[in-house]
């Protein structure tokens, strides 16, 4: 039994799959549109030029096109995520990268591999869109673990602003100029939506419907329950941001106290197939003397509903709610 190296070939064209997608997208856009920027998106479009009405218009129009959409076929796995992850790719440029990833994926299988064609193409289509999946899946987790850990510092502002006496839409305005990207360019664009008549917690509780972010919607109802009924809002805005800052600390100790449970999960899910190929690489025929016996496939089915199981159950364990 020898191992094949078209394994590997296939997990080094996924992976050259994942660079494109990211290297097409930094092309198109530029590095404005990377997170790691200090100067958030919106402001540097504003920078080069571009009327304020221009840049909300555009913004707001990457922000709910992906929604939109949900109705295409195969394109609706992804809408949600590349939602989150507010993509500037329209609903339409993505499926074109999809379809170019995966003729790129179907060159280098055809190049590089001996699998026959329906199996070339059914591999190619599967890197196309899960290329795309993964990147989008990524986008989405880092830009709302950064606009989480950017939420506490940002009320704070909030508050420090109106307690020297600006009122709250100058509040937000000063954090979208103040706060780098993610928030900064959303909050630019409440502050934008409110100069043009939009009520701020109207447009704050969209945003937290939008991102799906239990913080932002504590923010959006205190905003609106003291447009509604007054009160200090500085007062009320310090103690949520407190809160989440708590809340904060709390998800972040959660994840260091298992961290060590999801790794030992992690290796114990994959420490069979290594075993495995490890087997192969140094005794090629250790399974000579078993494999045609008629136990041999059935034990093998089960031994991999085991290891599937196995995954779903360490997973489980590890999978703390708060």
């Amino acid at each position: 039994m020898v191992i094949s190296a078209e394994p590997l070939i296939y997990g080094l064209i996924f992976v050259a799959v994942l660079v494109l997608v990211e290297g097409i997208y930094l092309t198109v856009f530029g590095k404005s549109i990377s997170l790691n920027n200090r100067v958030n998106r919106r402001l540097d479009m504003l920078e080069k030029g571009k009327a304020r009405e221009q840049v909300l218009e555009q913004l707001r129009k990457e922000m709910g096109q992906h929604l939109k959409s949900q109705k295409i076929p195969l394109y609706s796995i992804l809408a949600k995520k590349a939602q989150l992850a507010n993509i500037a790719f329209t609903p339409t440029q993505l499926m074109i990268v999809m379809v170019v990833l995966g003729v790129i994926a179907y060159v280098g299988l055809t190049l590089q591999t001996s699998a026959s064609t329906p199996i070339r193409i059914a591999v190619s289509i599967a890197m196309g869109i899960g290329g795309v999946y993964v990147w989008v899946n990524g986008k989405a987790k880092k830009r709302l673990g950064l606009m989480e850990e950017q939420l506490p510092d940002a009320v704070e502002l909030m508050v420090r602003s109106l307690r020297v006496g600006h009122p709250f839409v100058s509040a937000i305005n000063i954090v979208a100029k103040e706060v780098p990207d993610p928030l900064g360019t959303e909050m630019g664009v409440i502050a934008d939506e409110a100069a043009y008549g939009r009520n701020v917690g109207e447009a704050l509780k969209s945003m937290a419907e939008r991102m799906d972010m239990q913080d932002l919607r504590f923010l959006a109802v205190a905003v609106t329950i003291q447009q509604q009924s007054g009160g200090n809002l500085a007062e009320i805005l310090a103690g949520l941001a407190a809160v989440i800052r708590s809340r904060f600390k709390l998800f972040r100790r959660v994840k260091a106290i298992t961290a060590e449970a999801k790794w030992s999960g992690m290796f114990l899910s994959v420490f069979p197939l290594g075993a495995l190929v490890m087997i192969n690489l140094l005794s090629p025929n250790y399974y000579d003397a078993v494999k045609e016996t008629a136990y041999f496939i059935p034990a093998c089915l089960v031994v991999a509903g085991f290891l599937v199981v196995n995954i779903f159950v360490m997973r489980a364990l590890v999978d703390i709610k708060v």
